[in-house]
């Protein structure tokens, strides 16, 4: 489309107070949060997401009053600090609210397969009516909120969570058509009203400014393997400007013990997140990691705002070829072998990245043809293999010498 989000997303980590604060989302733990990210140094000119049960309910969008005492205030506070506020919401509406009975009245709910009565699904958190899409009026009531909230609060975008095409499949939309994933892909259009937008699922976005969520990863080695061959698939059908879920996994119930955190899988997470367009953290590494890990945390944060020119410069040839950002190697050295490579890649033309994905301080690294260097300033010749020491200190990354300027030694970045 020629265009592309807003440089926050790109410039700083962003921050989602998810799984630190779960369903209890409040002004004072969220200024606390906000507040302990610019004390222990990380980024602060960043995107901060405050994520499910800020509202009164589902199809309400007015903040909880005993969670929320001064919102206004709690939104100029953070914009002083240097945030840009982004708030959850979905296309969920609670049964029997007030909202609910209005939207009944007016026919802006997905119905049962009857046609005769809203539908009543079931989904992540209970059961709840489903906003259609479909029907132009029904987009302009929530855009309508949605733009409410901004006005108010200074609120400057949202993040559009759910939208799966399951849930429009057994129902009666109001345009006869938009069952399943079409469905989503008007779910999609809100980031044509939004240009700070965060979406989960989507459909038929290729090239456009929205900004995509992996989906949900696990505390594990397994999923921190997966990061890297989901990053490269979502670039190659199109959703360039991708974020590879937040750091360490979104699943709550893997930090509530302190004791059986893997200090290691966090640290090798938050080092991949770096080397990606865009990073999230969630869990605050200040909480959950000794201060030795936390610095490198913050050392991988700071390594990704460095990188902050050549990202958006990247990003925005993207966003008129198409081509993605992160990028199989195969895709760069076509015929070298890297048809099945999965554990490193290319972050745009210029960097080779080769993190680690499993426990441990060594990995192999396979160079294509010509002269390399890597963060270290070591030298190698191309076309080989190598067995690489990679500290928990240490994110590898790899730079060909005397190329022209499109695949020039950019490794200032990182000293």
């Amino acid at each position: 489309s020629g265009t592309m989000p807003p440089t926050e997303f790109f410039v700083s980590p962003q921050y989602n107070t998810w799984i630190e604060l779960l369903y209890n989302q409040n002004q004072e733990d969220i200024l606390e949060y906000a507040s302990s990210i610019i004390e222990e140094g990380f980024p602060a000119d960043a995107v901060l997401m405050v994520d499910d049960n800020w509202q009164k309910y589902y199809g309400n969008f007015e903040f909880k009053p005993d969670k929320f005492p001064d919102p206004a205030g709690m939104c100029r506070q953070l914009h002083e600090m240097g945030f840009k506020i982004m708030l959850w919401v979905c296309p969920y509406v609670s049964p029997d609210s007030p909202e609910y009975r209005e939207l009944d009245e007016k026919q802006y709910l997905v119905l049962d397969k009857s046609g005769t009565a809203p539908a009543v699904v079931n989904w992540w958190n209970g059961r709840s009516a489903v906003l259609d899409m479909s029907n132009p009026s029904a987009v302009e009531w929530l855009v309508r909120h949605l733009c409410a909230l901004q006005d108010k609060y200074g609120i400057d975008g949202f993040k559009f969570d759910a939208g799966d095409g399951e849930v429009y499949r057994d129902v009666t939309v109001y345009d006869g058509i938009s069952y399943g994933t079409r469905h989503t892909r008007l779910w999609n259009t809100l980031a044509t009203f939004f240009p700070y937008n965060e979406f989960r699922a989507s459909w038929k976005m290729a090239g456009q400014a929205s900004v995509m969520r992996l989906c949900d990863k696990s505390f594990s080695w397994e999923d921190v393997a997966k990061l890297i061959p989901s990053m490269i698939g979502a670039g190659l059908e199109g959703h360039i400007y991708t974020c590879p879920d937040m750091i360490g996994g979104g699943e709550y119930k893997s930090f509530l013990n302190l004791k059986e955190i893997d200090e290691e899988l966090i640290v090798r997470s938050c080092q991949i997140h770096a080397m990606m367009p865009m990073m999230q953290f969630s869990v605050a590494p200040w909480r959950v990691l000794s201060p030795e890990n936390c610095e490198l945390c913050r050392q991988a944060a700071l390594r990704h705002q460095s990188l902050a020119p050549y990202i958006l410069e990247q990003a925005k040839l993207s966003s008129i070829s198409g081509e993605p950002l992160v990028r199989a190697m195969d895709y760069v050295f076509p015929g070298e072998g890297f048809d099945n490579c999965i554990d490193q890649y290319m972050l745009g033309d210029r960097y080779l990245v080769a993190p680690m994905i499993a426990r441990g301080t060594q990995r192999k690294v396979t160079l294509p043809s010509g002269q390399w260097q890597d963060e270290q300033l070591r030298h190698y010749e191309g076309g080989r293999t190598y067995t690489i020491d990679v500290p928990l200190s240490r994110m590898p990354v790899f730079s060909l010498i005397g190329e022209p300027s499109s695949r020039a030694n950019h490794l200032e970045h990182f000293e």
